[in-house]
């Protein structure tokens, strides 16, 4: 439902968590091109938000009016499913540590990030925000996923039992500057970037493509998410989690012949149907989200060009 929240001012006191993060420092960046100038973050050596002390501490020294709960431990299919243990136990205390230190210290307004995993694996598509928790979710990231479930049950339950305006908002798959190139921990975007830069640099003739290449993926620009994000909490007031995305989708197949001409690799594309593909299609119900007013003001190419030049400008120190 249409909120009225004043405008970000100024000399809000606002948190983000996990501010040096692909959507963490974008919406530090967008905040301060909103002009926002009283913002606070931590480094995870700085701060251990796994450390209920350590996060409930820096809280209560900082007291924000505005919460942004972007922290979160992330990789992409290779890592989710090697390391799901890890995925829970770490996602589950962030979040739990940040919501009752938001609770014990009157945080006026949280905004919890989520990620469009928290959906069933055969949601109808585009999928709604009432599809979740209607079947099964997609096991190669199941953990991540139940993680993320919790924080939107945390936000309700706060909204329910303490009248807290708290909301939630379930982002597609992002990319931009900043992203994480790890050939282990990455998604698939950032990961297609780099294989066909060192392809073009190793003159390789061919790349393997994890997978069957058939899937179907959403992706949104970094940039744009954070933007989302400042037009949420200055718009939004419901209990339930609001998708953020594009509403266009596209084949894996496509995006890696996409990717590959932007970084300008001219070789033969192989597909390795021996390793999961993941959900089949994946496309976000994003109409609730434009009967508020907004939509995303970058288009796919030129998003992945932009992300592009800055894994060359930085890729000696970028997460490689």
């Amino acid at each position: 439902m249409p909120a009225e929240f004043p405008r970000l001012a100024e000399d809000t006191p606002i948190y983000v968590a996990g501010h040096r993060g692909l959507a963490g420092a974008a919406i530090w960046r967008a905040l301060e091109r909103r002009g926002c100038t009283n913002l606070v973050g931590a480094t995870s050596q700085e701060v251990d938000l796994r450390d209920r002390d350590a996060t409930t501490a820096f809280v209560r020294k900082n007291r924000p009016q505005v919460m942004v709960v972007a922290a979160a431990r992330v990789g992409g299919i290779l890592a989710n499913s090697t390391y799901p243990a890890d995925f829970l136990s770490d996602n589950l205390r962030i979040q739990v540590n940040l919501l009752d230190a938001a609770a014990e210290h009157d945080v006026e307004r949280v905004l919890f990030l989520g990620s469009s995993c928290i959906y069933p694996r055969l949601a109808e598509q585009p999928i709604r925000e009432d599809s979740l928790l209607t079947g099964p979710l997609e096991p190669t990231n199941d953990a991540y996923a139940i993680a993320k479930i919790a924080g939107i049950m945390h936000v309700q339950a706060m909204r329910r039992q303490h009248g807290r305006r708290w909301i939630s908002a379930m982002p597609t798959n992002l990319y931009g500057p900043g992203d994480n190139f790890h050939p282990e921990s990455s998604h698939v975007l950032p990961a297609l970037i780099r294989r066909f830069h060192e392809a073009k640099e190793a003159a390789a003739p061919r790349v393997t493509i994890w997978g069957s290449g058939r899937p179907r993926r959403e992706f949104l620009h970094v940039d744009d998410l954070a933007d989302a994000a400042c037009f949420l909490l200055e718009h939004y007031d419901d209990p339930a989690p609001i998708n953020v995305g594009t509403g266009v989708d596209l084949t894996i197949a496509e995006l890696a012949a996409l990717v590959a001409d932007v970084v300008g690799w001219r070789g033969e594309l192989a597909f390795d149907t021996g390793k999961p593909d993941g959900t089949p299609r994946k496309v976000l119900d994003v109409g609730r989200l434009r009967e508020l007013g907004w939509s995303p003001a970058t288009d796919l190419r030129t998003g992945i060009e932009s992300t592009y030049a800055w894994f060359v400008a930085h890729h000696a120190t970028a997460r490689l």
